[in-house]
């Protein structure tokens, strides 16, 4: 595919990764196996405060695409289909949720050298419809995204932004929710935390004066093993150790607590993903 500014829901998403991704309060485990017709087979388990729940995904592969079916612990299928390059520079993404047979959806995503392009619609009577484009370069992109509900005859939502990257930052400005909000994020790769990450995010809702600040950083202390961190301005702290045991299978110890009041519990979490 082209490479271009991407689409607008890549904006902002490596600040949002840093300080979301893999942070986790469950304790989850899961595994990973391929047979012998190239067909890889994960499960999942997954437990809360007693409860547990889990799925098996499995997924084939093929030439310019790939089919992932998912079973869930409550009888849900949920099968999605992914092609690229077919035709050149796009790439078709349809999925189903069973048995709500009014879950389907169609999305299209076109990338060229100066846009990118989404389009997305629900597949039943009164469908939602979502559209997203960005225009500019792999340095600097404008979109914008909407959804038009097509039962009420009203724009559900529309988002705009700019987004701006160097090989060794990223930042983007965007408004959302109908303009009542604004999100701005940053990162920064820094080589004196060893190759690791130093970002944040700031947002406020005009409504209510409601501002949060959150930063965060990522430490790498060697190839297989990193640490990350996050503090937001209402006290809520998370960290996290990741520990690569073989190639692309992971521990993951994750912590949250409130800095702000001290008593009250602190919640951890533990992730194991094993791939053969």
């Amino acid at each position: 595919m082209n490479k271009g500014p991407g689409l607008f829901s890549d904006f902002g998403k490596k600040a949002r990764d840093l300080l979301t991704k893999d942070y986790t309060t469950d304790q989850k485990f899961s595994i990973s196996s391929f047979t012998d017709s190239g067909v890889a087979i994960t499960s999942s388990l997954v437990a809360e405060g007693g409860l547990s729940a889990g799925d098996v995904v499995a997924q084939h592969k093929f030439k310019n695409g790939s089919l992932d079916v998912k079973l869930d612990t409550e009888s849900n299928i949920l099968t999605t289909l992914s092609i690229t390059d077919f035709p050149s520079s796009t790439k078709v993404i349809a999925s189903l949720k069973l048995p709500d047979y009014n879950s389907g959806k169609l999305e299209v995503q076109y990338f060229h050298q100066h846009s990118g392009i989404s389009a997305a619609v629900g597949l039943n009577q009164s469908p939602a419809v979502d559209f997203s484009a960005t225009i500019g370069t792999p340095a600097i992109a404008f979109g914008a995204e909407t959804t038009y509900a097509t039962a009420s005859g009203e724009f559900a939502k529309y988002n705009a932004g700019v987004s701006y990257t160097k090989p060794d930052s990223n930042a983007s400005v965007i408004l959302a929710d109908k303009g009542d909000s604004i999100k701005v994020s940053y990162l920064h790769h820094l080589d004196l935390l060893n190759g690791g990450t130093f970002g944040g995010e700031i947002s406020r809702r005009f409504s209510t004066n409601e501002n949060t600040l959150t930063v965060g950083c990522s430490y790498l202390v060697d190839p297989h093993t990193a640490l990350k961190a996050k503090l937001n301005n209402h006290g809520s702290l998370g960290a996290l150790l990741q520990h690569e045991l073989r190639p692309k299978s992971f521990l993951t110890i994750s912590g949250a607590f409130n800095t702000m009041n001290m008593q009250k519990n602190p919640k951890f979490g533990l992730a194991l993903s094993l791939k053969p």
